[in-house]
This record gives structure tokens, sequence and C-alpha cells, in this order.
């Protein structure tokens, strides 16, 4: 099947399935693209174990690379999208906390998933070495905040609290992956885990990553200033950042982290200072349209990736154990920094909101389907998946209630 086929299939689906989700279903967009795609892909394997046929449906997804997909297209846009909100003087404001929660919170929640992993999978006859649960760790620490963000602007959440939601979020894809990338190495023995390594990666994707970001979006801005054209401007942004993260993957620096900082830089300082009105609307609406399809061919795919995975019996002990395991380290994650951080007036609740918001998305899939089958590819896919799952339905669907209990159990604003 050709590229344009697929492209045109999947974007199909992805408005059926809004249509039917926007007139009937009533979930938010994301929650809702995923799960009639799941149903439907139950039904299709539910239909192929009657005896029917679905050749064409395994075809069709089998020929979509959904770690390429994702990682090498989709998330350059999404993360753009998302950092071009993000208000730079609350995240300045909030630099320490986000900062704490992010790189802690990666760190730590990719130990405790590594440790509690490879004593629990073992307990439950699905063992795995002690370096892929490592992987496993990072690769389903980073959250995503698309579900949850559209929940706190509907309820008229503190500023503050999506802020530091948005900020960890994007800030970690890009850590989680850094992270991702050294224990790979160490798992696939190209490497040695020593300090002198890790550093070196680290400097080169996290701190180039950040560099590059700041001069590709410091050079756009100045392009943007010198003229009022907004087809034009919007194509200058189209261009940092499908050039931008082309180039940060090309000098082996993190596009991720690249893309976020032009974000950053574009919406705020470009969009105050380099655009006129008629311009800077266009630019917000074309980037939320964006953002919007993005995200609605997403988790259509994930839905879907359901028909390319290949469970066995012994598969769902794992799962059983996996989710509270996630859970527990997202929870000790927190609370530690959540803790440390008390002193400044910390969040009531917050523990509670940030543990129970911290949904996985589409880029622990992606990771995971990274994987060559010597590193247990297969074990790490279905249980990543089956997690992302739990976490957009369950945690997704019953954050709401989580939000409106706590907002209205605190009598002061929340801030930190």
């Amino acid at each position: 099947m050709n590229t344009f086929n697929l492209i045109a299939i999947v974007l199909t689906l992805a408005a059926l399935f809004g249509y039917v989700n926007h007139r009937f279903i009533k979930l938010p967009s994301s929650i809702g693209l995923m799960l009639i795609a799941l149903v439907c892909s139950l039904a299709l394997i539910l239909a192929h174990r009657l005896g029917l046929q679905i050749q064409f449906a395994e075809k069709m997804i089998g020929s979509i690379s959904f770690e390429k997909t994702l990682m090498q297209g989709m998330l350059s846009f999404l993360l753009f999208a998302g950092a071009l909100n993000v208000d730079v003087e609350n995240l300045l404001r909030l630099k320490w906390t986000v900062g704490i929660f992010t790189f802690f919170g990666v760190l730590c929640s990719t130990a405790i998933i590594g440790v509690l992993g490879w004593l629990f999978f073992n307990g439950v006859g699905t063992p795995l070495p002690f370096i892929y649960c490592l992987l496993f760790g990072a690769l389903i620490s980073p959250t995503d905040p698309v579900a949850v963000l559209s929940m706190l602007k509907n309820l008229n959440a503190p500023k503050t609290l999506e802020i530091k939601i948005a900020g960890e979020s994007l800030f970690n894809d890009g850590l989680a992956i850094v992270v991702f990338l050294t224990v790979a190495g160490i798992a696939s023995g190209q490497g040695e885990l020593t300090a002198g390594n890790v550093g070196i990666l680290f400097l080169r994707e996290a701190v180039g990553g950040v560099c590059l970001g700041l001069a590709l979006g410091w050079i756009t801005y100045l392009l943007l200033k010198s003229i009022d054209h907004y087809q034009v401007e919007i194509l200058l942004t189209l261009a940092l950042v499908t050039g931008g993260y082309a180039l940060a993957n090309a000098l082996g620096t993190s596009g991720p982290l690249a893309t976020v900082t032009a974000g950053i830089l574009i919406g705020n300082r470009g969009r105050r200072l380099a655009m006129s009105d008629r311009t800077r609307e266009q630019v917000n609406m074309f980037w939320e349209l964006m953002d919007e399809i993005m995200n609605a061919v997403l988790f259509v795919l994930i839905g879907l990736e359901v028909l390319a995975l290949k469970f066995q019996n012994n598969y769902w002990r794992a799962i059983a154990v996996a989710v509270p395991i996630i859970l527990t380290a997202r929870f000790i994650s927190v609370s530690i920094p959540a803790t440390v951080l008390r002193a400044r007036r910390a969040t009531p609740h917050l523990i509670k909101i940030m543990t129970w918001s911290g949904l996985r998305g589409g880029i622990s899939v992606a990771l995971a389907l990274s994987l060559s089958q010597e590193m247990h590819r297969d074990f790490i896919v279905t249980i990543t998946y089956a997690i992302v799952v739990f976490s957009i339905l369950v945690q997704g669907l019953t954050t709401p209630m989580l939000l409106r209990w706590t907002l209205k159990k605190c009598s002061r604003r929340i801030t930190f």
C-alpha cells in the first residue's frame, strides 16, 4: 500500500471517529478517538477468531511504522504546537519547580520501575534482565499532557498547575529519550555505564538540543520581525519545526528539546514582538489546527496498534503487576520533590494530582517499537501498550473527578 493511501485511510478514520465521538460519545477528543479505534480493532480481532478474514486491516497496520511516524514526523509538530502556548514568564517563575520535577522525576521513575520490574516480573513468571527493566523504565517514564491540559482549561484550574504539568511533560520527553538512548546503548553492548559516557551524551543531546533550539528560534524570530506577510511567516514556522528537527537529528542532538525551546521562544517573544495582530491570529489558528489533526491521527494509531501486537497468556500477569509498579514509581518520583518544595507553599493535593494525571502516550509506544527483537521487544511493546491504554482510558477519564474534588477542597488558590 502506498504512502498516500495510508495517509488517506488514517485521516478518514480520524475524521469519522472524531464525528462519532463529538456527536454521540462526547468524551475528550483524544480519549474518545483512541477508545473508538481500540473498540474497532478488538472487533476485528474477534471477527478473525470467528473465521472472518481481516488481512487488509493487519496489512495496513503492519505497513505503518509507528515509531518512525511519531519520532521522525509527528512529534516535532506536537511539541512545537504545545510549546507555543507556554507562558515563558510563568515558566521562568517556576523554572526550579519544573526542572526538579522533570529531571528528578524521569531519573527516579526509571530507577524505581527498573528495580520493581526486575523483582515482580520474575515473580509472575515473565523474567526480564535488569538492564531491559531499566530500558522499560526509561521509555515509560515520560508523561503526555494532551488529554489532561484540556481538562484543566475546562475546569478553570489555576495557571500554575497548568504550567507545571505542561512544562514537565514537554521537557521530560527529551530527557527521557536521552536516558533511553543511554540505557539502550549499554543493553546493546555499544557502551559502558560510566559518568563520562553519560555526561557526554547528556551534553550532546540535552544541552546541544536546547542551544540549537535557541539559535534556530532566534534566527526565525529575526526573519519574522523583518516582514509582515502571514503566509510566509507560517511557512517560516513550518521550516523551523521540520528543518530544525531534521538538523538536530543530523547533528546528534535532541530534536524534541530543540523543538520545545524554539517553540517557547517563538510563542512568546516572536508572537509579541515580531508579528502583527493578523499574523498572530493566523499563526495561532494554524498551529491549533495542526495540533488537533496530529493528535487525532496519533490517538487513532494508538487504538489501531493493538492489531500488530503479539499477546501471550503469561503477558497478562506481567501487565497486572506493571500498572501498580508504574503508579508507585510516579507517586514516589512526585512525592520527593513535592515534599522538598512544600516549604514554598506547594500545591495542596499536588501529589495526588500529579500522580494520577501523569498519563503515558504515544512516545512510550514509539520508543518500545524502536527496540530490536534481541531486546525482548514483543514483551516490552505489549506491556507498554497496555499501560498506555490503561493510563489514557482509566486515568484520563477519572482525572476530571479528581481535579473537581481537589479544586473544591482547596479554599485558597493553588500555587507553588
